[in-house]
């Protein structure tokens, strides 16, 4: 036993990362950012919604359960893929934002840590957008390498004597 296994003996055991199930968080902020929502813009009281946020709601919720990104899942605001359907798409979006300065007086934790999960997901495509561009970025360096091989005229050989 050498002297760098002593010392790793010492540390403490590096615990692997759990998976979070961001689910239940998510559709709890949802579920009180329509009612907000609702309350201010179609004359509703105390968190009740009207038919319509209910239906958008219900349907919000079911597709939530069915995520293709499981218990892992970004926040439903900052998701590239479309799982509600354009309408609901839409009325979702709407909802969301215009319950959002509302969330911030009657549920301000909940709203900063919403926000704060959506800047981790904002950083997370900016960060696979970089990748993507310095990799397309080296296709393109190589792909004109090959090109410049291929045009290059033949160089004529020299006759030694």
């Amino acid at each position: 036993m050498g002297i760098m296994d002593k010392v790793k003996s010492l540390l403490p055991k590096r615990k692997e990362p759990e998976l979070k199930n961001n689910v239940p968080r998510e559709k709890e902020t949802i579920r009180k950012t329509f009612g907000e929502y609702c309350n201010a813009n179609h004359g509703t009281e105390g968190g009740k919604l009207c038919g319509k946020c209910t239906a958008v709601l219900s349907t919000v919720l079911l597709k939530i359960n069915r995520c293709p990104y499981g218990i892992g899942k970004p926040i439903c605001e900052q998701c590239e893929t479309a799982c509600f359907g354009e309408r609901y798409t839409k009325e979702f979006l709407t909802a969301m934002k215009g319950g959002r300065n509302k969330m911030l007086l009657t549920h301000p934790l909940m709203a900063v840590k919403h926000k704060i999960a959506g800047l981790g997901a904002e950083y997370a495509k900016m960060q696979r957008d970089k990748n993507i561009s310095d990799k397309q970025k080296e296709q393109a360096e190589k792909l004109k390498s090959k090109l410049a091989k291929a045009t290059r005229s033949p160089k004529k050989k020299r006759k030694r004597k």
